[in-house]
């Protein structure tokens, strides 16, 4: 350490380093750069400044450290990722299957494998399937979404805590451009002021719960749906909450099967889901109300089997009326487009449940009315939150990385400064062109498909047998949502 005897200094961006000396005594040169030690300030630790610090470290954190950390542009930046939780290491697959699971699409899998992370999650474990059926428990509509020559997949299937552990694999790799520090509860956030304040500072200040400060350049709020980094920034958020739980449990197949179809069927108190994890085994996702979900945790397990493949096969909630129009409708199609449409499947049949793996949370949605600050930028949850039925919530977060790990590297080139307005607004701009139409979507789904009122399901089973016979037309959605 050095003393210092006079002089007057602040950090900035290119280097220089002015030290006010009221408040500093000393200096070091670490391997890490400048660190600053304060006299009395609110934390009495060092504090360093990164380049780039990620507040969350889920799935979307960490693929957002590890994307930057490996981008060729940003090499000698320094990135932080704090995570209030302790470290994912998986060294074995757990003979169990976990309850939480995502459906990773081909451009959230090429995110992933042009990070480093896929390898690690295909020698681990992961479900591709390759067709989709989709039906109305209140009619005989259904929409089928499948490859054309069934060789391409159209999603995987892949347990939460699988893509976190292959992200932290990955990030143990690039400990030389990303440090990570796990159990780092954030606990206060102090954001840029101008400069002509007295107190002014240039960077995001970040308070931990041990006393640590670190300092950053650009903040990345990666921090789930309840965002401390977004509610401390005060950024408005629409959200509400639906008036349903998921319920989700690990289910045994009655027998063993290829297992390459995802299926879901909406029901009145809404869409139950049966997502593939092997041949013998799938994930439940039934989304309903609050009361029947707790109910349908109180089931003994025959009982909930059976609850299980009646929401599946059970014909109760259809009508003479409506089976008569649907039919009458699709000749209709059929005499105008003959060889359209996609013959109907039946899916297997549940003969168990996986041990003490039923649980329950709340559904809702959530749009930040922005997505980024000055030196700040939300992605993930952070920045938007969607219904499980089109199990795009994960896709949208590893899109928000692609994005915005894009821009800073273009900004890294053109010697910009990382947390500048200009290519925040751009990535912010770029996301919500996508993400809006898609939450609106999802929403108006589950909207159209909570009610048996007749008109509606009238109106929804002409939709569906409709778009279901338009190749042309299910090719994009399925475009659309595989980005």
């Amino acid at each position: 350490m050095h003393k210092l005897t006079r002089a007057t200094l602040a950090f900035n961006g290119l280097g220089r380093c002015f030290i006010a000396e009221k408040h500093l005594s000393a200096i070091k040169i670490t391997s890490r750069g400048l660190v600053c030690a304060e006299h009395g300030g609110d934390s009495g630790k060092n504090h360093e400044v990164y380049d780039v610090v990620i507040s969350g470290g889920g799935m979307v954190g960490s693929a957002m450290a590890c994307s930057l950390g490996m981008d060729p542009n940003l090499e000698g930046k320094k990135i932080l990722l704090l995570e209030a939780g302790n470290k994912k290491v998986m060294d074995k697959v757990p003979d169990t299957y976990s309850t939480r699971v995502s459906s990773i699409s081909p451009g959230s899998a090429t995110v992933l494998s042009g990070i480093g992370a896929w390898e690690h999650i295909t020698q681990m474990r992961c479900k591709p399937y390759k067709r989709m059926q989709v039906w109305d428990a209140c009619s005989d509509a259904l929409i089928t979404f499948d490859k054309e020559d069934l060789q391409d997949e159209m999603a995987y299937i892949v347990e939460n805590d699988i893509v976190v552990a292959a992200l932290t694999k990955q990030l143990d790799s690039l400990s030389d451009n990303v440090q990570v520090k796990y159990r780092s509860k954030v606990v206060k956030y102090r954001w840029p002021t101008p400069h002509l304040a007295a107190d002014s500072i240039p960077w995001v200040k970040v308070t931990l719960a041990n006393g640590e400060t670190v300092q950053t350049k650009l903040l990345i709020g990666a921090d789930g749906p309840n965002s401390m980094v977004r509610q401390a920034l005060g950024i408005p958020t629409v959200k509400w909450n639906y008036d349903q739980s998921a319920v989700v449990a690990v289910l045994h197949l009655s027998e063993p099967t290829e297992n390459n179809v995802a299926w879901q069927r909406f029901l009145p108190t809404g869409p139950i889901a049966m997502l593939p994890l092997s041949d013998t085994k799938s994930s439940l996702v039934w989304s309903t109300s609050h009361q029947l979900a707790g109910e349908l945790l109180e089931l003994d397990e025959e009982s909930f089997v059976d609850a299980v493949n009646s929401a599946f096969w059970s014909n109760e909630n259809q009508s003479e009326l409506f089976e008569t129009a649907g039919a009458m409708f699709r000749s209709a199609l059929a005499a105008v487009m003959p060889s359209a449409g996609s013959p109907r499947q039946l899916p297997p049949s549940v003969a168990g449940i996986g041990p003490k793996t039923r649980v329950m949370f709340p559904l809702g949605i959530g749009h930040a009315s922005e997505y980024v600050r000055h030196r700040v930028a939300l992605i993930g949850d952070a920045a938007h939150r969607v219904h499980p039925l089109a199990g795009q919530g994960a896709n949208l977060g590893f899109g928000d990385v692609a994005c915005l790990t894009q821009l800073l590297s273009q900004a890294a080139f053109d010697g910009k400064d990382l947390g500048a307005m200009q290519h925040l607004l751009e990535y912010e701009t770029e996301r919500q062109r996508h993400n809006l139409p898609m939450m609106a979507a999802i929403d108006l789904m589950k909207r159209l498909y909570s009610t048996n009122a007749a008109p509606v399901v009238l109106l929804r089973t002409f939709g569906l047998q409709a778009t279901n016979m338009l190749p042309a037309l299910k090719d994009q959605m399925m475009a659309y949502a595989s980005k």
